[in-house]
Order: structure tokens, then C-alpha cells, then sequence
């Protein structure tokens, strides 16, 4: 089973997180000739599988499906690297599961998925929002950014557990190297401290 973490080049709250994570030791180039073909590249560290694109965020559908059938890898989990944006435009590090379900037969979602679906929350999400709080506080983003656990209404569609890490909310808070590195470092946590238990 692999976790997939999947980022867009299009969205800098979801690149640089990226980036930085990609930065960090034990990644290496995966093929999956298939989606190269769409634009999607891949790395690989132990069971972590992370995907890149170019496309919004809330835009490639059933990347977990995907992966699947490209390598033959079942999937465990899909965690989203995004921006988050809010009325208040008040800086924030959000976590939180996706769906539309509120939405009717015949409705159009406005930010992807399909009405009336939403993915299984990713049983991960109480524990990886009290680590953000945590790795937040530790870099002293904490007053200036709130850390929240937010509803769920977007996209994309999946049928793993899934769950979104996000930067908020405008162009100048999406843009901190500060808060991309602690991102990056709750997946990275994961990854030393949770996997390496199990992986073989």
C-alpha cells in the first residue's frame, strides 16, 4: 500500500511545500511511463508516492485509480498539497477532507468533484492537524498563522482516503518558504516516523 501526495506547479501553496518536501533525503524518480505521458511526474520515498502536475489543483480526477492501474500499486491514501482562501484573507495552515455532498443531481461543483460525492476522510486528520499545530508553533508561525481543521467542498474526485494540507489565505501567505517548510514537514514526519516502522 502507498500513500500518494500530489501538488500542482500551478499553485505556489502547493508547489513550494513541494519543493521543499522533494528536498528533504531518500527521494528518487519513479516511472509511470502512462502519466508522464499526461504531464504527471512522480518520486518515490519508501511507500510515498508523490505526483506532480500543471493543472488547478482540483482538476486531475482519480489520480488514486490512476496510479493503480499505472504501476499496479494499491493505494492507501491521497493527501493534496493547495492553498486555502478565505473572506478574512487572514493567514492560515488548514486541514480538512474533501467532497461536495450538499450538492444536487444536475448542480455544477464549483471547485471539482461530483454532486452529492465526497471521499472517505483520511483517518489521519485529527493527528497530522495537532502535529501541524505543533511543527507551527515550533517555527513560530504561531500567532501570526491560525491553524484550522476546515468543512469539506471541493474536488478532486477520489475514492481513498484523502484529506488537503493547505496555506492561507492571499498571495503573500500562499508565497512563505516558512510555512511551505512546515507542510512539508508534517508529510516528512510521517514519512521518518510512521513508515519506517513498517516498511520493509
Amino acid at each position: 500500500m502507498v500513500t500518494i501526495v500530489v501538488a500542482t506547479t500551478s499553485d505556489p501553496a502547493s508547489i513550494n511545500p513541494a519543493y521543499a518536501l522533494l528536498a528533504m533525503p531518500g527521494w528518487l524518480p519513479v516511472p509511470a511511463p502512462s502519466l508522464l505521458q499526461q504531464g504527471i511526474k512522480s518520486f518515490a520515498n519508501k511507500n510515498v508516492r508523490f505526483l506532480q502536475h500543471d493543472k488547478g489543483i482540483v482538476e486531475e480526477d482519480d489520480l488514486d485509480r490512476r496510479w493503480e492501474e499505472a504501476t499496479g500499486e494499491a493505494v492507501d491514501e491521497v493527501i493534496f498539497f493547495s492553498k486555502h482562501t478565505a473572506v478574512s484573507n487572514r493567514p492560515a495552515l488548514t486541514v480538512h477532507p474533501i467532497g461536495v455532498p450538499h450538492l444536487r443531481e444536475g448542480d455544477v461543483p464549483p471547485q471539482g468533484g461530483r454532486p452529492g460525492w465526497a471521499a472517505p476522510p483520511d483517518p489521519r486528520i485529527g493527528p497530522w492537524l495537532r502535529l501541524l499545530k505543533k511543527l507551527a508553533q515550533s517555527h513560530n508561525l504561531v500567532p501570526e498563522f491560525e491553524i484550522t481543521l476546515e468543512g469539506t467542498h471541493h474536488g478532486p474526485i477520489t475514492i481513498k482516503p484523502t484529506m488537503f494540507l493547505e496555506i492561507g489565505s492571499t498571495d503573500e501567505y500562499w508565497k512563505r518558504q516558512d510555512a511551505a517548510k512546515v507542510i512539508a514537514l508534517v508529510e516528512y514526519t510521517f514519512i521518518i516516523f510512521f513508515l519506517s516502522i513498517n516498511f520493509h
